[in-house]
């Protein structure tokens, strides 16, 4: 189908890797966004000299961006200077009776994490170096096999290199990532560590599957790394790029139906500045919400999922986000940092149990690139990024800048500066405060359409992983793909460009399990 004409929908990180790869494959690419700024929820926010990434900070899994940059004739170091980060990360515990945990500075490499291990517990140096072996064995399997793989028809599960490495894959679905650290680690902290990462996937180490320890895979061996200038520098380069590629790019432009005739898909309507026209295609690309896809996009009949496949979703949590310029030093945080309270199953109870609340106190994730990047902040002054995990729920409400905003959002806010104050020993932090932003789960839902309001979609559990997480192709309207958090392969911006890829594969006609030959 080369050379034919492709609408995009969103110009996120999947939506512009997707427009980038069919324009070099020679078609026609037509790319919308709603808002006027690309990226998705990879956005910047600037004031008073302080910049701020918006959505993602953690740089992990090289080799994907790598790859993709490769596909589009180009490579990582022509458009980003990345920086190792020493620690990767560090951990504040909840203070008991009045007694505050010393920090723990988490690094990288094996070697490393092994000697982190047993200076806390005897003997856990030994069993983490044959959980990260297994993490890595895990990693490469995903990776070879099944992230890129298009799942097409039910013979790629025969496939040879999917039944090669399905050992590595099979027996850690039958048990949840959070039993698998508890068998081998008996101190608090080293287990925190070790199931963390689920949040980056939308769910909890108690729901997540063990395969997911292929996550320690990326923070404790292969390292955390950082763009300078901010993950913006990478929305820039994938804008770019899509434009060198020859992509139309209409922000303000937001889709409010697909067409269709009896065969296939035949364009999608939108609006823009009040006016509405259709633009034309063989091919579309839905790289937004699948949910308003599914039910605002399409026609009754058009659609892939009954309406109970919604009811029934497990939904990723919402996020509280609170950017913060802060006068004067803080050496008491990293570039990352993360706090954890002492009791997860409430914490994670509360955001996905059945009675939903916001966790009291909270574990969450605090960025200051300013520790990385001279760029980010004025001299003499902190770049603060918070993410506070909070229940699904657009009822939270949504932030503002200053004291704007609805009260629960500022109120998390408030909290969460004073927790991070406590446990970081940081007394006079809410005092500090020069600039102020906050986000909730409302304008998560206006901004990007998400369902809920989640920050992430899709939670990653075992029914919603992999080939079960959604289509990538449309069941009824032949032409139409998805992509992007809430399909497959999932959450972050790894998981992104892999979803872009798996759509030029469809397009193609390529139904191979691993990443595509670079050019």
């Amino acid at each position: 189908m080369t050379g034919s004409r492709a609408v995009v929908i969103g110009g996120g990180v999947s939506g512009l890797a997707t427009a980038s790869l069919l324009a070099r494959e020679g078609h026609d690419v037509t790319l919308i966004e709603r808002r006027s700024e690309l990226g998705g929820r990879m956005g910047t926010w600037e004031r008073d000299g302080f910049v701020f990434d918006t959505g993602p900070s953690w740089y992990l899994m090289p080799e994907v961006f790598e790859h993709f940059y490769r596909m589009v004739g180009t490579t990582t170091s022509d458009h980003l200077d990345l920086v190792d980060l020493a620690p990767g990360y560090r951990v504040y515990g909840e203070p008991n009776e009045g007694t505050k945990e010393a920090a723990i500075d988490v690094p990288a490499g094996c070697d490393a994490v092994v000697a982190l291990f047993e200076s806390r517990e005897p003997g856990a140096g030994r069993r983490v170096r044959r959980y990260l072996r297994s993490a890595t064995r895990a990693y490469q399997a995903a990776r070879e096999a099944y992230l890129y793989n298009p799942f097409s028809s039910w013979r790629a599960f025969l496939a040879p290199r999917v039944l090669r490495n399905a050992p590595a894959v099979i027996p850690l679905l039958a048990r949840s990532l959070w039993t698998m650290i508890r068998r081998r680690f008996a101190d608090r902290r080293l287990r925190q560590i070790l199931g963390y990462p689920a949040v980056f996937l939308g769910t909890s180490p108690f729901d997540a599957p063990a395969l997911y320890h292929l996550m320690s895979h990326m923070d404790l061996v292969d390292g955390v790394r950082y763009p300078i200038g901010g993950f913006r520098r990478f929305a820039e380069s994938l804008v770019n790029i899509a434009r060198e590629k020859g992509v139309t790019i209409e922000t303000r432009c937001e889709a409010v139906a697909i067409r269709r005739d009896a065969s296939r898909v035949t364009g999608v309507e939108v609006e823009r500045f009040g006016e509405r026209r259709i633009l034309d295609a063989d091919i579309v690309v839905s790289a937004i919400d699948e949910h308003h896809t599914e039910t605002s996009l399409l026609a009754v009949g058009d659609r892939s999922y009954p309406d109970a496949r919604w009811r029934k979703q497990v939904t990723g949590p919402g996020a509280v986000l609170v950017m913060l310029g802060v006068k004067g030093e803080l050496p008491q945080l990293r570039h990352h940092t993360l706090l954890f309270s002492d009791d997860w199953r409430d914490n994670f109870d509360a955001i996905f149990g059945d009675t939903p609340r916001v966790p009291d106190p909270p574990s969450f994730y605090v960025c200051m690139p300013s520790a990385t990047d001279d760029g980010v902040a004025p001299r003499g002054h902190e770049n603060l990024f918070l993410l506070i995990p909070v229940p699904p729920d657009v009822s939270i409400g949504r932030g503002g800048v200053d004291s704007a905003g609805d009260r629960t959002v500022a109120e998390i806010a408030d909290c969460a500066i004073d927790q991070l104050s406590e446990w970081a020993g940081i007394p006079d932090l809410a005092e500090r405060v020069v600039v102020r932003r906050t986000v909730g789960p409302g304008d998560f839902s206006d901004d990007f359409h998400s369902y809920r309001g989640s920050a992430l979609g899709p939670a990653h559990t075992l029914r919603q992983s992999a080939f079960l997480r959604g289509r990538t192709r449309s069941r009824r309207v032949p032409g139409l793909y998805y992509t992007g958090a809430t399909s497959v392969p999932g959450v972050g911006v790894p998981m992104c460009l892999i979803g872009a890829e798996i759509v030029l594969k469809h397009v193609r006609g390529d139904r191979s399990a691993g990443p595509l030959e670079e050019s």
